[in-house]
């Protein structure tokens, strides 16, 4: 069974900083891509950021030089680094990945920028 448990949100003043965790149990994650995405109140959930197997990455405009996704095959952890935080950056943070034709999200953490 594959599980992916994200953590590392909390509340944080505008222009702060967090790292978020992917861990990712019952699979190896080196051969897989990963996404963070976000869902605000009210909003539609987006994509955020994204990493391949490679270790390419791609961000959402609104994020870009500000955020940075990446991986820990060793660990079989992905982060992303959240800098200059903003209050629209308010959301539940969530991973993803697809793996043998399953797509796999975790829970979600909360993220939560004060102005």
């Amino acid at each position: 069974q594959v599980l992916l448990v994200e953590s590392g949100g909390g509340l944080v003043q505008a222009g702060g900083s967090l790292r978020l965790s992917c861990v990712v149990s019952g699979s190896t994650i080196r051969f897989n891509a990963f996404d963070w995405s976000r869902q605000g109140p009210g909003k539609q959930r987006e994509l955020v950021a994204r990493i391949d197997n490679s270790g390419n990455t791609n961000y959402a405009d609104s994020v870009k030089g500000r955020f940075t996704i990446s991986r820990d095959n060793g660990k079989n952890t992905v982060y992303l680094q959240m800098n200059n935080l903003k209050p629209e950056d308010t959301a539940v943070y969530y991973c993803r990945t697809d793996i043998d034709a399953n797509t796999y999200w975790g829970q979600g953490t909360q993220v939560t920028v004060s102005s």
